[in-house]
């Protein structure tokens, strides 16, 4: 499998009235293509950073990101937007939603945006809210449904451009235990047709989905584990292997 996410040395410093936070530091990182990473850690440790900074969100300090072969940190505003909108999914625990639009619509934003056919775009809206069961509330406002219904939503928008990685910030942290269940089972679908993932998450019962596990502790990666592909069954097996690991680093 070839290296679709890479990083190098990485670093990471965020400057406040003249005080230096080393958020990341020296990060070495990589990802293979179709592989699904979950990132954790303790709080500060530097998870979302690392997830902004990879994928170009925010700007590193110093060190090299490569996107599918592409040198990141060359690139300027306007070739990260493009890069993001064409070729990158995202999901937050905060599910953003421009709230004048419908659920429809917001998923069909970004296509239209890419400049793809309008009427390819609106087909292919359609096929990701039936395959995500939410067809039936295409047309309502985005306060008009639930939590999981929303957080499906901002997944078939992740997908609309057929991007080669999402990352996905905390995308059951605001779900309740079914309603993150239903989402996790979605992405690991993806993941499976194809589709790389990078999340962060605080849940061993989330992260169970995954291939592997990376351990952040102050800004550098203190270990990693790997759980193999998620074939359907047996995440409670998982968890309790990822649990009894995660003690181990010092969860």
């Amino acid at each position: 499998m070839s290296i679709i996410l890479s990083a190098k040395e990485l670093c990471k410093t965020y400057t406040v009235n003249k005080y230096s936070n080393d958020v990341l530091k020296n990060v070495d990182f990589s990802m293979e293509e179709g592989e699904f990473v979950s990132v954790m850690g303790p709080s500060g440790s530097g998870k979302s950073t690392l997830l902004y900074t990879v994928s170009g969100m925010d700007k590193m300090t110093s060190g090299e990101v490569c996107f599918s072969g592409r040198n990141m940190s060359t690139m300027n505003k306007k070739e990260l937007s493009r890069l993001r909108l064409l070729e990158m999914g995202f999901i937050f625990q905060q599910m953003y939603m421009m709230k004048r639009l419908c659920i429809a619509d917001n998923i069909i934003l970004p296509g239209y945006q890419s400049g793809a056919d309008r009427a390819a775009v609106a087909k292919k809206a359609e096929e990701l809210m039936e395959r995500l069961g939410i067809s039936d509330v295409a047309h309502h406002e985005i306060n008009e449904v639930s939590g999981g219904q929303l957080q499906r939503a901002c997944l078939c928008r992740a997908l609309i451009n057929d991007p080669k990685l999402i990352f996905a910030d905390e995308p059951t942290g605001a779900l309740n235990s079914r309603a993150a269940a239903d989402v996790m089972k979605e992405l690991s679908a993806v993941n499976k047709n194809g589709t790389s993932v990078m999340m962060v998450t605080h849940s061993a019962k989330v992260a169970a989905y995954s291939d592997r596990v990376i351990y952040l502790v102050d800004g550098g990666i203190q270990g990693e584990l790997s759980l193999g592909k998620y074939e359907g069954s047996d995440l409670s097996g998982r968890e309790r292997i990822l649990s009894g690991w995660l003690m181990e680093q010092g969860w």
